[in-house]
């Protein structure tokens, strides 16, 4: 565990803070005036998801975060609670409550396989990839001369999460989403 310098906590650093890692989402180092610097950051905790505001002073430090990353394989998800496994070791699950991984688990496909992040020997988050891509479940025909709305309609995903798509994506077609934005990217097999 390294012990960061106030400049040093930058974002996508995971640093302990109050005895619970917290990842950096921003931070701005400025001088006001003839005043000591100050690094102005945001902070998520990665165990409850809260963000706050802290200001680090020049004369202060933050310690590292200790934390690990392990592959897992996502097996479903209850009314409150998404269970997951470690790959390769199916006898080590694991949950989360469903409310803390709700935004990642809705574009997961059963057997899905993840990261996830440890702290302390305990999961905290899950990380998944960028782009997915999942099969449309439901798909309404479309309709000609329906460019009104900008030419696209919400389907159902395998996953059962919804998303606008362009007009010619049909039912059974894969399509790759941006899991970050929740939106669509390309079509990327047809039926």
């Amino acid at each position: 565990m390294a012990i960061l310098s106030y400049n040093e906590i930058l974002p996508k650093t995971i640093i302990d803070y109050n005895d619970e890692p917290y990842e950096v989402l921003s931070s701005h180092v400025f001088r006001m005036q003839k005043r000591k610097p100050v690094n102005q950051t945001r902070l998520r905790s990665l165990v409850s998801g809260s963000v706050i505001e802290i200001s680090f002073h020049q004369n202060e430090t933050a310690t590292e975060a200790d934390v690990d990353r392990m592959r897992a394989v996502y097996l479903y998800s209850s009314s409150s609670e998404s269970w997951f496994a470690e790959e390769g070791n199916p006898k080590n699950r694991f949950a989360f409550p469903v409310d803390a991984v709700r935004d990642q688990v809705q574009w997961l496909a059963q057997n899905s396989v993840v990261e996830v992040l440890t702290y302390g020997e305990k999961p905290v988050t899950i990380t998944i990839p960028v782009k997915v891509d999942l099969a449309v479940k439901d798909a309404p025909p479309s309709v000609k001369g329906n460019t009104v709305s900008g030419g696209t309609k919400l389907v159902e995903l395998s996953t059962g999460a919804k998303v606008n798509v362009p007009l010619f994506i049909n039912t059974g077609d894969i399509v790759r989403i941006n899991t970050d934005t929740g939106t669509y990217t390309e079509r990327v097999e047809k039926v």
